[in-house]
């Protein structure tokens, strides 16, 4: 049989979407160490259009000024132009330029902004196609310390598997660590050195290239930096994890663990991660070497923010309800307390500074509506609500989310009795508002203590694997709900949700997009 070459050129074989990808994840899981070729042709058609269907109608518009409404006029041929230019010539290059990338500034903390890249629509499909593709190779290879921004994980699970693995009480130390503006420092020729090492194609390598190297317009400043990759892209997370797969997660199974005296645990969501050490000299060895492994990639670690954290089980008669410390993780507050029963757990609260955050945010949400009708303001008001308890709603942390509501019972009645100087709101009338349009109660909805971070078989979720060729520390690999036992082929359900736009990835709550816990 005449071997095929990479390229983007339509297969004169008529398959589907699902089909092309289910056939690049089969040599993926086959051959998890090996550089794959002749998986360029995925880009089809039939997968820019399914990457424009499972675009955000709503999110913002980029450069060109245009919704997903607006380019979705005359689609058909939007994309076949658009396939076009992305199909190489001769030479091996293609039509298809990145436009520049708009950057606008959110709010993060007091005093402090976040920056965000916001793509055209047509460069916003090529990403999402591109992070398909990706996602396909490289789910057989990410390591089980992985959460972030991963088909089947989120959030809720890194923060599930630090509990546990705490709540055995094997471990006495926690290293808090905080990389510094991560995004915007990714060395972009190492990056694309590591994707080499899983993907031998030029043609594919060059497209991402144009991804990484796409101009910023800032305010009325253009650019072209040579480093980082903009926050907020599609493509961003998926390359985020490529990097620090190679720095830190394989580094750390491969070449930190057989060397320590002890157990370690490391759990990493995108450019977060904590690492528990059971040996306070091993916890001393890694905060030391962390560092200078970081900076060999051109990263650093914030000094303040990195630090080690005791978090040995606290004695049974020990007198008080806390333990020896805390750290933050993702939003949460984690450490030691007494619960109810007298028992001492790991509990997971929401940090101080993020349910400041969350109350801020709620408050010129009522600042801004307090003119507009009630059922407006109250409609509101439940989206962001339920939003937070959606995030923050994990078990033990009813207090919070009870802090939280009457803080926004409060706001709610401030800003109405600021829409007219003459009336003024009594208790007594909106009491009968909220008996009308009542605030939604605290409810908790992830369930941390009787979950488990990595299913058993036979349920929907990831389990580890002994590698093929020999690795420590296994493959990950993900099974859909009813595909039946663990030892299928490929995971078919997971790839066809990477065309239909099925479940994955972390579920943030409306009107709270950060991630991170600072």
């Amino acid at each position: 049989m005449e071997r095929l070459e990479g390229n983007m050129a339509v297969s004169p074989k008529t398959t589907t979407v699902s089909t092309k990808l289910l056939a690049v994840a089969e040599r993926a899981k086959q051959w998890p160490h090996t550089p794959l070729r002749n998986v360029a042709h995925v880009i089809d058609p039939e997968l820019l259009r399914a990457s424009f269907d499972r675009l955000d109608g709503q999110a913002a518009r980029g450069i060109d000024g245009l919704s997903k409404a607006d380019y979705g006029q005359e689609i058909d041929r939007k994309i076949a132009d658009l396939h076009a230019r992305l199909r190489p010539d001769k030479d091996g290059t293609s039509r298809y330029r990145h436009q520049p990338i708009l950057r606008v500034h959110i709010p993060k903390a007091p005093g402090k902004t976040r920056p965000i890249g916001i793509s055209s629509v047509e460069d916003k499909v090529v990403q999402r196609a591109v992070s398909d593709v990706l996602t396909t190779l490289y789910e057989p290879v990410f390591l089980p310390c992985s959460y972030g921004f991963r088909p089947g994980r989120g959030a809720h699970d890194a923060i599930r598997d630090l509990q546990q693995e705490l709540h055995t009480g094997r471990y006495a130390w926690v290293l808090e660590a905080d990389i510094q503006s991560f995004f915007d420092t990714v060395d972009r020729e190492r990056l694309v050195e590591m994707l080499r090492q899983r993907v031998n194609e030029e043609s594919f390598l060059r497209l991402v290239g144009k991804c990484l190297r796409a101009g910023v317009l800032d305010g009325a400043e253009y650019s072209e930096p040579d480093v980082g990759t903009a926050q907020g892209s599609i493509l961003s997370p998926l390359l985020g994890n490529v990097y620090l797969h190679h720095v830190l997660d394989v580094w750390f199974e491969a070449d930190v663990k057989p060397r320590l005296s002890g157990a370690a645990h490391l759990v990493r969501y995108a450019d977060d991660f904590v690492i528990l050490f059971a040996d306070e000299s091993d916890a001393q060895r890694v905060f030391e070497v962390l560092p200078k492994r970081m900076g060999k990639f051109g990263l650093q670690l914030h000094p303040d923010k990195t630090r080690l954290v005791p978090m040995a089980r606290p004695p049974r008669r020990q007198d008080g309800g806390k333990g020896p410390g805390t750290f933050d993780f993702l939003g949460f507050t984690i450490g030691w307390c007494r619960s109810l029963q007298g028992h001492w757990r790991v509990m997971v609260h929401t940090r101080t500074a993020r349910l400041s955050r969350a109350v801020t945010a709620i408050g010129e949400l009522c600042r801004r509506q307090r003119h507009a009708p009630l059922k407006t303001q109250h409609a509101a008001l439940c989206q962001r609500l339920r939003g937070h308890y959606a995030y923050f709603g994990v078990s033990g942390n009813n207090r919070a989310l009870g802090v939280v509501r009457e803080h926004v019972t409060q706001l709610w009645l401030k800003w109405l009795n600021r829409r007219s100087e003459r009336k003024h709101l009594n208790w007594q009338g909106y009491k009968r508002i909220l008996a009308a349009f009542p605030i939604p109660k605290p409810r908790v909805s992830v369930d941390l203590w009787g979950g488990s971070a990595r299913p058993s078989s036979g349920g929907a979720g990831w389990w580890k694997s002994p590698s093929p060729h020999g690795s420590r520390w296994g493959i990950a690999h993900f099974r859909p709900p009813g595909l039946g036992p663990a030892s299928g082929p490929v995971d078919h359900g997971f790839f066809r949700h990477l065309v239909t736009g099925g479940p994955g990835g972390p579920s943030l709550p409306s009107g709270f997009a950060s991630r991170r816990g600072d």
